[in-house]
């Protein structure tokens, strides 16, 4: 089974990805995160809960040293993995993650090509990575981790995780098993 989702590569990975994460009407507090529900009779139900929200639109990434400067658009699972059809010239947040700013893991990635995400892979911890929102606050974040073989069947990355951080993903080459190249940065 692993070699058929990493002969897929990006489109897998995405999909895959897809699976992990919180299902629209949903939100998934992760293991880790200090959590001290009110205490509840057992017969009792649980609250509603509201639904991850796809980006809004006027989310920008920076990354000065590698000249990255693009706009954040949501991905599209089906668009980006099962026609293989994501658009030039824009990074894509990953349905079902974090918005960036909001405590937990937000999945952006982008096409290794000039101009996007190609120079993502000279990356160094320490490099620093702008998000800028539409109501103008500019999110400072910091590499801490550089990953750069990465199986493309490996979804452990998208999974919602305290504290706020960057995930950030390109491909390594033009075939579907290459490995794929992550990068974490987290708030400074």
């Amino acid at each position: 089974m692993s070699k058929v989702i990493a002969g897929l590569g990006l489109a897998a990975f995405i999909a895959i990805a897809a699976l992990f994460a919180p299902p629209r009407g949903d939100i998934v507090l992760p293991s880790a995160t200090p959590f001290v529900a009110p205490a509840q009779p057992s017969s009792a139900t649980p609250a509603a809960t509201t639904a991850t929200p796809p980006i809004p639109p006027g989310y920008r990434i920076q990354i000065p040293r590698l000249g990255i400067d693009l706009a954040i658009l949501e991905g599209d699972v089906g668009r980006d993995t099962q026609q293989q059809q994501t658009p030039e010239n824009y990074a894509f947040h990953l349905p079902g993650t974090a918005i960036p700013g909001t405590g937990a893991n937000s999945y952006i990635y982008a096409h290794a090509r000039r101009g996007m995400f190609l120079s993502l892979w000279d990356a160094r911890v320490g490099d620093v990575v702008w998000i800028s929102t539409p109501d103008g606050r500019a999110l400072r974040y910091v590499v801490t981790e550089v990953h750069p073989k990465v199986a493309p069947d490996d979804v452990t990355w998208t999974a919602p995780s305290p504290p706020d951080r960057l995930t950030l993903q390109t491909s390594t080459g033009p075939n579907p098993g290459d490995p794929r190249f992550v990068v974490i940065a987290q708030p400074s």
